[in-house]
């Protein structure tokens, strides 16, 4: 009930600002195509832990089939599909089918079972409808943004933003194609990890007590709220032509992203468009990809390797397109671990250790926003001091992290073998 709430005073948000809310753009997929069929089947996938595997290829058939036919209604019609995939409504039609049967068809325990699966799916979808209005809210109640804060403060780490950008730029063609994907796909690598910890689900006949989607959503539902506290539009937008060379231009500073970092100044806030979302501080694509690589630690090899692999290809991404600084992104590892903290904590009955991990993570990533706001210059005419500092602080919560969760963590002892006995004689 929380949650539909939340979305309903989004909806209404939205409708103030003359936009679409999440539950408008959701119930338009129905019919329309789909912002993103990907995110739609990623949807279906979680929602199939609960079924068995005859009901999973029964649900699979059913969704495509049923995407065969929007495809063949609009061909036949001559609609064009020119924004979004061709493909998803199946998807969605049978998570709101299987929601139909939990209600008219279950009972008891397996109601509530395949109801959570029907929730699951479509909290991960309508995360993303949330994010997406998010966006648009801070476009268009933040008139003006604290970019030249951040370039500013981001001396400190060497501009790594311009660095990233040429080292992207010379990779060519194929370089930018493989962040791209990567950037673009962080949500189908979540359910990948996702589903491997919910795998047991449909035998056991309950979820685990935490996963990787819970983390997900939360940073996506808080980390807007830091958006609108400290907007911030990124350096492709506010030093250069815009994100592929379109749009923001006319709006930037100065066009010197990637190639020449700006010059040291007092900053100041700067006006900027009312269309280019306020989504940089911090870096929730950071933040998202940390909680990916945190979760999969326990899964096998394959797992534990494409984790690493999507960690490190969205901080190349993030910075090498533009979207963001490099003190975005030591925002969002603070951020992630913090709110994992919180998370776990809850979950396990908060004590001494899970709120002093809670307090710390959120002490330092307070203490981050207010040096980038107050402290900006003098971060950046003493790089070798802040730097590190900057760096030590991000470190402080990993292994503040690490050390609190090993103790949380349930220890397996070796069962122990029988000494060897002397035979009777």
């Amino acid at each position: 009930m929380a949650t539909l709430g939340f979305l309903i005073t989004l909806e209404f948000a939205a409708r103030r600002y003359g936009l679409p809310g999440p539950l408008t753009n959701q119930v338009q997929e129905v019919i329309f195509p789909p912002k993103s069929g990907f995110l739609l089947y990623a949807g279906l996938a979680l929602m199939m832990v609960v079924l068995t595997w005859r009901q999973r290829f029964i649900a699979v058939a059913a969704a495509i089939g049923i995407d065969i036919a929007f495809a063949l209604v609009r061909w036949a019609l001559g609609v064009e599909v020119t924004d979004g995939h061709p493909f998803g409504n199946g998807a969605l039609w049978v998570m709101l089918g299987c929601g139909v049967v939990a209600v008219t068809r279950r009972t008891g325990r397996d109601r509530v079972l395949l109801l959570k699966g029907v929730g699951l799916g479509l909290l991960l979808v309508a995360g993303r409808k949330t994010g997406d209005t998010w966006l648009l809210i801070t476009a268009k109640t933040r008139p003006t943004v604290l970019d030249q804060y951040l370039a500013t403060a981001d001396h400190a780490l060497g501009n790594p933003s311009w660095v990233a950008g040429r080292i992207v730029r010379a990779t060519g063609p194929v370089g930018p194609h493989v962040l791209d994907a990567v950037y673009i796909q962080l949500a189908v690598a979540a359910v990948v990890v996702a589903l491997y910890q919910l795998r047991d689900v449909a035998a056991e006949r309950r979820f685990p007590r935490h996963h990787l989607v819970r983390t997900f959503l939360a940073i996506g539902l808080l980390g807007p709220a830091v958006y609108m506290i400290f907007p911030v539009v990124g350096p492709v937008f506010a030093y250069g032509p815009g994100a592929f060379g379109t749009g923001g231009a006319h709006w930037a500073l100065a066009d010197l992203w990637p190639h020449t970092p700006p010059p040291v100044h007092a900053p100041h806030r700067m006006p900027f468009d009312e269309l280019t979302p306020r989504n940089c501080m911090p870096s929730l694509h950071t933040a998202w990809a940390t909680a990916i690589f945190v979760h999969s630690r326990r899964g096998p090899r394959i797992l534990r390797f494409a984790g690493t692999f999507w960690l490190l290809a969205t901080l190349s991404a993030t910075l090498g397109f533009g979207y963001h600084y490099g003190v975005d992104l030591v925002a969002g590892v603070v951020f992630a671990l913090t709110v994992e903290a919180a998370l776990r904590s809850f979950d396990r009955g908060w004590d001494r250790s899970g709120i002093q991990l809670v307090a710390y993570g959120t002490t330092v990533f307070a203490a981050l926003l207010l040096a980038y706001r107050y402290l900006p210059v003098k971060m950046a005419e003493h790089p070798w001091v802040f730097g590190p500092l900057l760096i030590l602080a991000m470190a402080s919560v990993i292994q503040g992290y690490v050390r609190t969760t090993r103790l949380w963590d349930p220890r397996t002892t070796p069962a122990r073998q029988p000494e060897p006995q002397p035979e009777p004689a």
